[in-house]
């Protein structure tokens, strides 16, 4: 079973849309946040990736489904675990859920690209090593 990594994020204003629930889109940008967080959990900095091994992650798909919403000043936890490490790319499994209550879902597929060309290269292998480890 692979490990669960949790991030808590609160609902701003600025979430909200005119009807007072969190924007959809914005779930992607928590779903970011998490991901950004859990590379740092891991000991892993993309700062350090792009200037040392070359290496930048990007977004190759994101499939999300919604069945609550979340609203202001609502606090909300945020999980993820890897689906699926492969040479160059990982599959994420992705949650946003409130008291309890699973608010979206989401499976982002994020690839490995050289930071200069943006062609798809093969993890560093200390990177993979680190989120195998995770």
């Amino acid at each position: 079973m692979p490990s669960v990594f949790t991030w808590q994020v609160r609902v701003y204003y600025e979430d909200t849309d005119a009807g007072g629930i969190v924007f959809y889109a914005n779930y992607l940008k928590f779903f970011e946040r998490a991901r950004t967080e859990w590379l740092r959990a891991t000991g892993v900095s993309q700062h350090a990736l792009a200037e040392e091994d070359g290496a930048i992650f990007v977004v190759k798909h994101a499939s999300i489904d919604y069945q609550a919403p979340a609203r202001l000043d609502d606090v909300l936890d945020l999980t993820l675990s890897i689906e699926k490490l492969g040479r160059a790319s990982v599959q994420f499994v992705q949650q946003a859920s409130c008291r309890g209550v699973l608010l979206a879902s989401a499976q982002v597929k994020v690839g490995c690209v050289d930071a200069r060309t943006h062609r798809p290269r093969p993890l560093p292998p200390h990177t993979a090593a680190k989120m195998r480890a995770a």
